[in-house]
């Protein structure tokens, strides 16, 4: 038997050396020059240079014109910002998943769109002897997800074309492959709130989605209900997991500000 090799045989020496001149940021000096941080890393100017300019082009570090020193950009900011939100996102969505999965005594899922791809962040288990299998940190096809449909459905269908694959693949043969049937479907989602995946990524089961809006009014993610569609009537689906993933998602999004976003608009 093959002895797995440590992760540390897989480190790429440039890109430690990219992340740990950026972390030469976190002291005191907001700003930093060449040769302040080719002494700190230990790493020839030439090297930091080229390191700077690479971080630079990309967003993540940004040149004072008058000081010509360094300091952190605007990209970088946003990575951070992003991680409070995801932190902020998963906090808050965590109680309210619980209640609902004790309700319907189904797996709910919290997930985002990254790229062009959807990601599940967190999932509350039922407990179920047969469940769906976890997909927390996955990434999904956005157009077979009731979390990505219920995402893309309310916008506009230029955005919505950048974020699809230029082929629309077969998972199941429930998927939407056709670009014009998945648009009406997206319509359909937008006007009544919710999404559902019928078997179009995984046979046997079955997805119900909502989406998620902070106080910005915007769509910043989505929950969903993952089922067998062996213990998921038509009745169960419409008087039960439909309307209870619907409030869910409204009660997350009202903790997230929605409403005082929602009223400060008006």
């Amino acid at each position: 038997m093959k002895n797995k090799r440590d992760k540390t045989d897989y480190i790429i020496k440039t890109v430690l050396n990219s992340l740990e001149l950026l972390e030469a940021f976190k002291g005191e000096k907001p700003e930093l020059g060449v040769s302040e941080l080719s002494k700190i890393l230990n790493l020839h100017k030439n090297k930091i240079f080229r390191l700077l300019a690479t971080l630079e082009y990309v967003g993540y570090v940004e040149q004072d014109p008058f000081t010509e020193n360094y300091r952190l950009g605007l990209k970088s900011l946003e990575l951070g910002q992003s991680f409070i939100h995801h932190l902020r996102l998963l906090s808050i969505a965590k109680p309210v998943l619980s209640e609902l999965v004790g309700k319907i005594k189904e797996s709910a899922y919290v997930g985002v769109i990254r790229g062009k791809s959807v990601i599940y962040l967190d999932i509350v288990e039922a407990e179920q002897v047969l469940k769906v299998a976890s997909r927390v940190g996955n990434m999904l096809p956005i157009y077979a997800t009731a979390i990505g449909k219920s995402q893309i459905a309310f916008e506009p269908k230029d955005s919505v074309e950048r974020l699809l694959p230029d082929k629309l693949n077969s998972f199941t043969k429930n998927t939407i492959t056709d670009r014009e049937n998945l648009f009406k479907e997206l319509e359909k989602i937008k006007k009544q709130g919710y999404a559902i995946d019928n078997e179009e990524l995984d046979e046997g089961i079955i997805c119900v989605g909502a989406p998620l809006r902070d106080y910005t009014t915007h769509i910043i993610g989505a929950i969903s209900v993952s089922a067998p569609i062996i213990r998921t009537s038509p009745e169960k689906l419409k008087n039960l997991i439909i309307p209870l993933t619907i409030k869910a998602s409204s009660a997350i999004s009202g903790k997230l500000g929605y409403e005082i976003g929602k009223k400060y608009l008006l």
